[in-house]
């Protein structure tokens, strides 16, 4: 379970998370949308402390820490227990896919080679990959490459993946192919927090939506509560934009 209490977070004095107050429960797939600028990335990295917040109450599992005085160790104990794929891939040009996939294990959790190899060679065999462990990236679409790094979460076993738009930087004909494996590991019942812009994934996989604007949530709710009955105008006008039409009304509204 993750809980965070008035969490805030600015850049240069300019204020990019107001007091985030929000409750992820162990298992559960919550996506994160929102414009430009609304601040939900920055959320997503302040889960793992890769962001550092300013203020506020962290809570991951049994470790509860305050922002403003939160400790090398006890950010080093939030880390061992997330995993983070992100929008560009960030692999290791030099070494190969296998390789790739084995650093974090034997770097960072100090697993033997042997057994980091085994590990490495089954999560990639999860996300389709069995034939490509002595490849480079450079020999590799973006959508494998991708799928390299959420096999390089993954085998660390963690208890929160995070994802921070995972398909953005992807042709469009590769975004699928990464989408259904993302489907597949929230099947397994991984705690998943996903920043994204693709709306019909997020209707399939997601236990909740949040609307994020202006560096509040301005609205949070089940994907048919957010994508067919939204209650605040921000979140209607954004849906509205980013569909092209103009069927979204109060819930209220539809009941009566």
């Amino acid at each position: 379970m993750i809980i965070l209490k008035e969490i805030k977070k600015s850049f240069n004095k300019l204020p990019v998370l107001k007091g985030i107050n929000l409750k992820i429960n162990r298992g559960e797939v919550v996506t994160i949308l929102g414009p430009s600028g609304s601040g939900k990335t920055t959320l997503l990295r302040c889960l793992n402390f890769l962001e550092r917040p300013e203020a506020g109450i962290f809570q991951m599992g049994n470790i509860q820490v305050d922002a403003e005085k939160v400790t090398k160790k006890e950010i080093l104990s939030i880390r061992q227990q997330t995993a983070m794929v992100f929008q560009h891939y960030n692999l290791f040009a030099h070494k190969t896919v296998l390789e790739n996939v084995m650093e974090g294990l034997v770097v960072a959790k100090k697993v033997k080679k042997k057994d980091a190899k085994m590990v490495s060679e089954q999560v990639l065999a999860k996300v389709g990959l069995s034939d490509k462990l002595h490849y480079y990236p450079s020999q590799l679409s973006g959508g494998q490459q991708q799928r390299v790094g959420i096999a390089r979460a993954l085998a660390l076993n963690p208890e929160v993946i995070l994802f921070d738009e995972p398909t953005s930087a992807l042709d469009p004909e590769l975004v699928g192919e990464v989408l259904s494996v993302i489907k597949e590991i929230a099947q397994e019942g991984i705690t998943m927090v996903v920043v994204t812009h693709e709306m019909s994934f997020a209707k399939e996989v997601s236990d909740r939506v949040l609307f994020m604007d202006g560096g509040v949530i301005v609205e949070e709710g089940t994907p048919l509560e957010i994508f067919l009955a939204p209650k605040e105008e921000r979140t209607r006008r954004f849906l509205q934009r980013i569909s092209g039409e103009s069927f979204f009304t109060p819930l209220k509204e539809r009941v009566n």
